[in-house]
């Protein structure tokens, strides 16, 4: 494949707009450059080429993966595109060219920067996604039970199955305030909706006193002689804290 430097593919920031990028690449034998999702501003000498999403061309590409290379290939490849990685899509891309290559062998090649990129990144979505599992903080309003999470990756597709599971019965959102993004449970059914902006009305009284309480119960199983602010930020990031009932509040957390 010719390699033009110049060359950027710009497709709509789908999964499916990046499996024909892949598509595209090989069935004309070139090689982008820069593959650029929306929002990302171009400079006045770019000239991009537009990419169409073609579910029969992504499929074919995404189904060639285990076959071509391995099942656990295709799932870190699915994974990578929910990370924050820089460039993710330059990153996936030049993995499946890797794979394409050498097949299997190409997951145990850590030594390679794309690889080793691409894999680290997995590795900090997954990670992030098992930690809001245990730091989402519901609220109640009215019938519906709400959180806010401001995640680095696009962590809701992992986390989701958890929080069905354990509130089946009830109504409730995740709130992703980073990707504009809302994970809505009703009727026990799921759905990932695109939510640009949310405004919550005030709390009432009684979820004013369920917080009060947590915060009380936080404060009092704390033992002051066992404090230890490196483990704490070690275990749960400052960065979590903004939508953590019992650190919101908390003056003493510095």
């Amino acid at each position: 494949m010719p390699d033009r430097t110049d060359l950027i593919y710009a497709y709509d920031g789908s999964f499916e707009g990046l499996m024909c990028c892949v598509f595209e690449s090989y069935t004309q034998k070139e090689i982008p450059s820069v593959i650029r999702p929306p929002g990302v501003q171009q400079s006045l000498f770019d000239t991009e080429k537009w990419i169409e999403s073609d579910k029969h061309k992504a499929d074919r590409v995404f189904n060639s993966i285990p076959v071509k290379i391995s099942p656990s290939a295709q799932e870190l490849v699915k994974l990578g595109f929910l990370t924050c990685a820089p460039h993710k899509e330059l990153l996936i891309y030049h993995f499946l060219r890797l794979g394409f290559n050498y097949g299997n062998k190409v997951m145990t090649m850590l030594t390679d920067a794309t690889v080793c990129s691409l894999q680290k990144a997995v590795r900090y979505l997954t990670s992030e996604s098992h930690k809001f599992k245990g730091f989402a903080r519901f609220s109640v309003y009215g019938e519906v039970l709400v959180a806010v999470i401001e995640p680095n990756n696009f962590v809701l597709p992992l986390i989701a199955m958890h929080f069905c599971d354990r509130f089946r019965s009830e109504e409730f959102m995740i709130y992703d305030k980073t990707h504009g993004m809302a994970l809505i449970y009703q009727s026990q059914k799921a759905e990932l909706m695109f939510v640009e902006e949310l405004t919550l009305p005030e709390v009432d009284g009684t979820e004013a006193e369920y917080r009060r309480l947590w915060r009380q119960f936080c404060k009092t199983i704390a033992i002051e002689g066992r404090n230890n602010p490196r483990c704490r930020m070690a275990l749960m990031p400052k960065r979590y804290w903004g939508q953590l009932t019992e650190c919101i509040v908390r003056s003493s957390i510095k």
